[in-house]
């Protein structure tokens, strides 16, 4: 029994360092305290500029080819949706379109070109418009309704850095993965061009947007109350997933393999002291019936 326990409080504290975290030489994690960023992902996040005004003169081109400036959706009495991602995008990007389809939805009978306008941008200068061609018939497609006011556009002379630094989305190239590394989430301007609202993550609630893009219409801005960070890292062949997500999982697994074993071992200790308990006991007696 002594032997059992001895075993048992060993590996409680292995699986501590067990847990910590181990980096390859490019800073990705096999597993990450929380709050660590791996490497690549320094200075990637979002910083709020509310109430900045972006240059509505920046130029982009159009899922039709041709150029056209971001003043083109604005100044209609719409506020507008802004979500910058690119569409080769093998990880977050999707999920994050799909969530804002599925949100946009919600919203009918408001309706993209009505009410509000949406403008998605490749941040990928290599990206042609024929892929955000394909891109906006997939997604209409998909939202299953006329949408004349969502927009796919792409990098046109690097003006896709230029609004991104506007509005304090950050993202880098990871030359590793061939990938850009940035966050989730979605912005709402006013019908003037500045910042109302972000919007975190990869899912959204239709009545936060419905409310952000009616506060946004009236030229008002909100702070995000909760903002929690997604970030569209690197697929893991190796590990067969995404890296982030996988080792949240593992530590969640991991606590509960200890939270087991100390519950394990504390049932043992109490049969070890009844047991103690019962044999001193019929000890005394013998002791009595002898004298």
């Amino acid at each position: 029994m002594k032997q059992f326990l001895s075993f048992g409080f060993v590996a409680l504290s292995i699986l501590p360092l067990a847990a910590q975290p181990r980096l390859d030489r490019y800073g990705i994690p096999g597993a990450l305290p929380a709050g660590v960023k791996p490497a690549m992902l320094e200075g990637v996040g979002i910083e709020e500029h509310l109430g900045r005004q972006v240059d509505l003169n920046l130029t982009f081109t159009a899922e039709n080819g041709y150029p056209v400036t971001l003043s083109e959706f604005f100044h209609q009495g719409r506020p507008v949706i802004l979500n910058l991602i690119y569409y080769s995008c093998p990880n977050l990007c999707t999920l994050i379109l799909n969530g804002e389809t599925a949100a946009l939805r919600e919203l009918l009978p408001w309706t993209p070109g009505k009410e509000y306008e949406v403008v998605t941008i490749s941040i990928d200068p290599n990206e042609s418009f024929d892929l955000a061609r394909k891109k906006k018939a997939l997604y209409l497609s998909s939202f299953d309704h006329p949408a004349p006011g969502w927009h796919f556009l792409c990098d046109r002379d690097g003006n896709a850095k230029k609004l991104a630094e506007q509005i304090g989305f950050k993202y880098r190239w990871d030359e590793r993965t061939q990938q850009f590394a940035h966050t989730a989430g979605i912005m709402v301007l006013t019908p003037k061009g500045t910042m109302a609202r972000y919007l975190y993550g990869a899912t959204f609630h239709p009545r936060d947007l419905r409310f952000s893009l009616a506060e946004a219409s009236e030229n008002r801005t909100t702070m995000a109350v909760e903002k929690i960070l997604l970030f569209c890292y690197h697929y893991d062949p190796q590990s067969g997933g995404y890296v982030l997500f996988a080792t949240n999982f593992m530590r969640v697994g991991g606590a509960c393999t200890v939270l087991l074993i100390a519950f394990f071992l504390w049932r043992m200790v109490l049969m070890e002291r009844k047991r103690s308990a019962l044999t001193s006991a019929a000890g005394g007696k013998l002791k009595e019936g002898v004298v």
